[in-house]
């Protein structure tokens, strides 16, 4: 019988992060490890200040670790990946530029086909409803709308490993429900690999197949949940399910009540 060799999409190793200045030194993450198999969601929650951003941007490349490693599909992480689409808290659009433009912006400063580039744009918009809003300026658009572009942006160079860090924050209660309902298809459709950032308890137990708690800074994992949900999910039957609310019930004793929010 044969076993499996596939190897992990992410793989972090003993990490720590630490930052100097002239008056200071401060432990951001350490003694992270996590392996993150291709194709899962998996949603990081903790503490504001304890590192998860930190991490993100170590995954991607564009900040370097002061000790651990960290391989992303099998190669050694040593400075900004281009396997990856990174997706912000704020959709950081640029402002003289339409929908479609605005995606395409990836395309140029990849270097991308241009026909071909066309065409994947083309399909996100499709897929993400933003058929009829190509030529929309920014300012034209809901917050809803703007995210939608910019998750675009960071998928069309078919990444198969999407960091997302808050990328909903910022969003009203309702059009954050939407949005998290659209990435859960995204995910299902595309089969990309997710590491999600949030400070949403709710947010981190619908989108996850597997949810990362973290402490206090310096950041650590201290506890690893797996979410026994089916892929495609309902909203709000999902948030009546036991599975749910026992999750809930944990992530809140891990954190305090006080550290995380619905």
């Amino acid at each position: 019988m044969q076993t499996s060799t596939k190897l992990p999409a992410i793989a972090v190793r003993d990490l720590t992060c630490r930052f100097f200045t002239k008056r200071a030194q401060t432990t951001a993450l350490t003694d992270v490890s996590l392996s993150i198999q291709p194709g899962e969601f998996i949603s990081i929650v903790g503490p504001s200040g304890c590192g998860k951003s930190t991490l993100l941007k170590i995954i991607a490349g564009l900040v370097r670790p002061t000790a651990g490693s960290v391989e992303l599909l099998g190669t050694q992480v040593d400075g900004p990946q281009r396997d990856v689409g990174f997706a912000f808290q704020r959709s950081a659009l640029l402002e003289w530029r339409g929908v479609r433009k605005n995606i395409l912006l990836q395309a140029e400063i990849r270097g991308m086909d241009r026909v071909q580039a066309e065409r994947r744009a083309d399909h996100l918009i499709e897929m993400t409803g933003l058929r009829g809003f190509e030529d929309a300026l920014p300012h034209e658009l809901s917050g809803g709308m703007q995210q939608r572009a910019a998750l675009c942006r960071a998928l069309l160079h078919e990444p198969p490993v999407l960091l997302m860090d808050e990328p909903f924050g910022a969003l009203d209660a309702l059009t954050r429900e939407t949005m998290n309902v659209e990435l859960n298809r995204i995910w299902r459709e595309t089969g990309v690999t997710v590491v999600l950032v949030t400070h949403s308890i709710a947010e981190a137990i619908y989108l996850g197949t597997r949810i990362e708690v973290m402490s206090p800074r310096p950041g650590r994992i201290v506890r690893t949940l797996p979410v026994d949900l089916p892929r495609e999910r309902a909203y709000g039957p999902t948030l009546a399910t036991d599975v749910f609310h026992g999750l809930a019930a944990e992530i809140r004793d891990l954190l305090g009540a006080s550290s995380a929010h619905d």
